[in-house]
């Protein structure tokens, strides 16, 4: 009865011309035929897609972008926000990475697009669209965008897909030609090529340069997984650093993107190796022998390639402070350390000019890696330096710019500052510079206050050929890396405390098991000492009527 009465209620309900909610509508691509079959419908005839509030607004209420139109478009505003905070970075001096990292982070989707926009516009049409006048009040605050479209419109590469920015200067395209050809008079130049930058730098290949994360996966696992598709070597230097052959584009590569393994120069990679940082690293107080954890210092850590460096090599114990002061900057280290997975680093938003070394907070701090604020001559070309406004002041060879021996006081300050540090034993300085003034100087006038404190240098990596400038003692102990040869120009130096000369609270500094191991050996020599010492009165006495003896 029940199946009964379903059929004839199913039956109404398909020869009712009313419309039917309860059965499937055909597809759009299809339509009914007198016969109420399904035929498929010509492309023309197919309801257009509704249109979107975003479509309209960026599209000036036109018909919607499609294809290569809305790539270009979006293009041009990821390259206007990258434009915008690399230039703002570069006037205050702190920039929150290089032109390259920030193109191909996650959130830019057309990176080569993007990528090929900010270099040219830096390169040169800044200057052609201050001479038109656009930037009025009104478009101020989009200088960088209107940039990345001066560009197109000048170089063939105007979209008929436009706002209403591209439709300002497509108004004004012949304004914009003018004022290119007047620059290029000025200048007395007959080519664009020739406003570009000069560098005095090789264009030899270099290559890549890959850091394993032993955080995440084991050196052989990672090699295993890249040979698949690239000739790799291990780097004879640096433990888990890997080499690829050059122009190699990792960077869509999943184990880049999960964290397993980072791009990181030979030279980068030498710092955290040179403080040789131990896992599970321990201080013994001699006046309660009480046992501490010891902690280690990157004292200006971002972007924190470094810093995730230093948590791989101490295998993830002990702990680690990444201190930073600016805010951008926190935010790129916070993200790298996620996605290292580095748990032992702990990030403070704090200059370390302020950090105060009698705090308990930093007065078990073991060692320091300071890697301050540069002039960045040593990867310039790598990280696209040579195209920002600020690129003019350090192309002096002497290095004598207002701008270089601003740099040189910070990093003499941040460097006396390091050596207050009561538990400190090992603290490197490093930059990426090839400036005498931003590193032998430098090294030279703090020698005086590291004897002070019982700091002497010591030996960087023994097996590297080039070292320091000969202009101050221990200039061998110091390590270069040459712009032309090694494809970067770095400096190292390596300060030790003697042994003698730390202060007695932390004179026994070891790793958890080897200060076990000392205690242990010492307490067993007092026990046979004891025994010899008292073994006649232990033979003519009972035990228990013998006093332990200090």
């Amino acid at each position: 009865m029940g199946l009964t009465l379903l059929g004839l209620f199913l039956e109404f309900l398909t020869k009712s011309k009313f419309p039917q909610p309860f059965l499937r509508p055909p597809k759009l691509d299809s339509a009914v035929t007198e016969a109420g079959k399904l035929e498929p419908m010509a492309r023309k005839d197919r309801p257009a897609k509704k249109q979107t509030a975003a479509s309209r607004k960026l599209n000036g209420g036109e018909k919607p972008l499609r294809g290569a139109e809305r790539s270009a478009y979006f293009a041009r505003r990821e390259a206007a926000k990258v434009l915008r905070t690399v230039l703002e970075g570069d006037a205050r001096r702190r920039a929150v990475g290089s032109i390259k990292s920030l193109v191909y982070s996650p959130s830019i989707r057309n990176k080569r697009a993007t990528f090929a926009l900010v270099c040219e516009t830096l390169k040169l049409i800044k200057d052609v669209l201050r001479a038109t006048n656009v930037l009025n009040s009104k478009w101020k605050r989009q200088e960088e965008l209107l940039c990345i479209i001066a560009y197109d419109i000048l170089f063939g590469k105007e979209s008929l897909a436009t706002g209403d920015a591209e439709k300002l200067l497509l108004s004004r395209k012949d304004k914009l030609r003018s004022a290119l050809v007047h620059l290029l008079e000025k200048k007395r130049v007959k080519h664009i090529k020739e406003l570009m930058p000069q560098c005095k730098i090789s264009d030899m290949p270099k290559p890549r340069y890959v850091r394993v994360n032993t955080l995440k996966m084991d050196v052989e696992s990672a090699i295993l997984e890249l040979t698949k598709q690239y000739a790799v070597d291990k780097d004879d230097m640096v433990p888990g650093l890997l080499k690829l052959p050059p122009s190699t584009d990792l960077h869509k590569h999943p184990l880049v993107i999960n964290g397993s393994i980072f791009m990181q120069g030979r030279a980068s990679s030498m710092v955290a190796a040179a403080l040789e940082p131990k896992p599970g690293w321990w201080v013994s107080l001699l006046s309660t022998e009480e046992l501490i954890p010891s902690d280690v210092l990157d004292a200006c850590s971002a972007p924190g390639n470094k810093t995730v460096h230093l948590a791989a090599i101490m295998k993830g114990k002990g702990k680690i402070i990444a201190c930073e002061l600016d805010k951008q900057r926190v935010k790129r280290l916070e993200a790298t350390v996620r996605l290292a997975g580095a748990t032992n680093v702990k990030v403070k938003h704090e200059d370390f000019l302020k950090l105060n070394p009698e705090e308990p907070c930093c007065s078990k701090i073991r060692a320091i890696l300071l890697d301050p604020s540069c002039s960045g001559s040593g990867t310039a070309i790598d990280r696209l330096d040579h195209l920002l406004p600020s690129y003019a002041a350090v192309l002096d060879d002497t290095g004598n710019s207002d701008r270089l021996m601003k740099l040189a006081a910070f990093q003499k300050k941040a460097l006396e500052h390091a050596f207050s540090f009561p538990a400190a034993e090992r603290i490197v300085y490093s930059t990426c510079s090839i400036h005498q003034i931003e590193n032998e100087d430098v090294v030279k006038s703090v020698l005086p206050l590291a004897a002070s404190h019982g700091f002497q240098l010591a030996p960087v990596h023994p097996q590297w050929p080039r070292r320091g400038l000969p202009v101050l003692d221990g200039s061998q102990h110091l390590l270069r890396t040459d712009l032309v040869e090694d494809g970067e120009g770095f400096f190292i130096a390596l300060f030790v405390r003697k042994a003698d000369k730390r202060p007695q609270e932390y004179a026994e500094s070891e790793t958890c098991e080897g200060y076990r191991s000392k205690r242990f050996l010492r307490k067993k020599t007092e026990f046979v000492n004891y025994f010899f010492n008292n073994r006649f009165r232990m033979l003519l006495y009972p035990p228990f009527r013998l006093k332990k003896q200090r």
